[in-house]
């Protein structure tokens, strides 16, 4: 007997939250530290607070909370056989061996599910979607936890204002479950990664990997920390931002009009008015969350969804893009009509 064709599996968002570090650091704050003035980091990135870990807290207890959310959200019980597998996008592991996600997966009692990191920095959250969509519609899958998750300030050289500014702790996770209704609100419709590696250099941690490893007596004392060149990467992330969001809209046949919100990795606010005048979208449709949280990087697609959800911003139905640029070089962005969710 011949066996019926399965229906096509599509991934739909159904679960959202978020968590920062109760600890809040702010420009005022940082100024008693570095030669900076809160107009100067104001001016410049458009950030006036952040949050940092408090010292013994780890990437893990941050993502822990904020998936503890999203099951919530999505109505989920943390036992086993809920989800089928956990992804972490983080540049910021607890320690470089083994991955985190196991570890969150066991502390949220969800089993012996699949659980794998991805590394893709600031692209990590939206390389993370990708995969797991892909795990959906393979029929691998039929719900998967995704997280995005940073203690950026334990990387960060706190004598250096050009990064110690920008960078915050937080995290933020989704739930996506498998369905047959590509028309379904939260169905992610359209993804474009891309990277490239000749530029590898702009966003680096020097130390700590097989290439250099971090010694007793290292004769740079700072490889260990987060360096950007940050003129290089604003021109980098605007263009290579602007052009994956076209590349979506053109796969999907959506006019740029069409956007109701554009929800781009907050990196800096120059870089988002950039990319917005870029595209062709009014800046009030962009969604802005790093004035209070910085530059939370594989975090921040999920901070700031869960940030206009819980402000009434984002409308069942409303057309959403997103869009993120890193390390690696890494981009991505993806386009979804917004679903239902209920609040963890």
């Amino acid at each position: 007997m011949t066996k019926p064709p399965e229906r096509p599996r599509y991934a739909a968002l159904t679960g959202l939250g978020s968590h920062v570090p109760p600890r809040t650091v702010t420009n005022d704050d940082l100024a008693e530290l570095l030669a900076t003035t809160d107009e100067w980091i104001t001016t410049r990135t458009g950030i006036k607070t952040r949050h940092w870990a408090e010292p013994g807290t780890a990437t893990s207890d941050l993502a822990l909370e904020a998936a503890a959310r999203a099951l919530r959200s999505a109505r989920l019980p943390a036992e086993p056989g809920t989800v089928d597998a956990v992804i972490l996008a983080t540049t910021t592991p607890d320690q470089p061996c083994p991955a985190t996600a196991p570890q969150i997966a066991a502390r949220l009692g969800l089993g012996h599910c699949a659980a794998y990191d991805i590394a893709a920095v600031c692209s990590g959250f939206l390389y993370a979607l990708a995969a797991a969509a892909g795990q959906i519609a393979a029929g691998q899958a039929r719900r998967i936890l995704v997280i995005g998750a940073e203690t950026y300030s334990t990387i960060l050289n706190p004598g250096d204002r050009t990064t110690a500014v920008i960078f915050g702790d937080g995290a933020g996770a989704v739930v996506l479950e498998a369905t047959a209704d590509r028309d379904q609100p939260g169905v992610l419709r359209a993804f474009d990664l891309g990277s490239d590696g000749t530029h590898y250099e702009l966003i680096t941690v020097p130390a700590g990997g097989s290439r250099q490893r971090t010694t007793p007596g290292e004769p740079n004392p700072d490889s260990h920390y987060f360096a950007m060149d940050g003129r290089q990467v604003f021109t980098q992330a605007v263009t290579r931002m602007a052009d994956s969001c076209r590349t979506v809209l053109d796969r999907l046949g959506w006019p740029v009009e069409q956007v109701d919100h554009l929800v781009g990795h907050q990196a800096n606010l120059r870089i988002l008015t950039a990319l917005a005048r870029d595209l062709g979208i009014p800046l009030q449709r962009a969604a802005v969350h790093l004035d209070r949280v910085g530059n939370t990087s594989a975090a921040s697609i999920p901070l700031a969804l869960d940030d206009a959800h819980r402000r009434g911003a984002l409308t069942p139905g409303d057309t959403v893009l997103l869009t993120a640029f890193g390390g690696g070089l890494t981009w991505g962005s993806a386009a979804l009509l917004w679903p239902s969710v209920s609040p963890p």
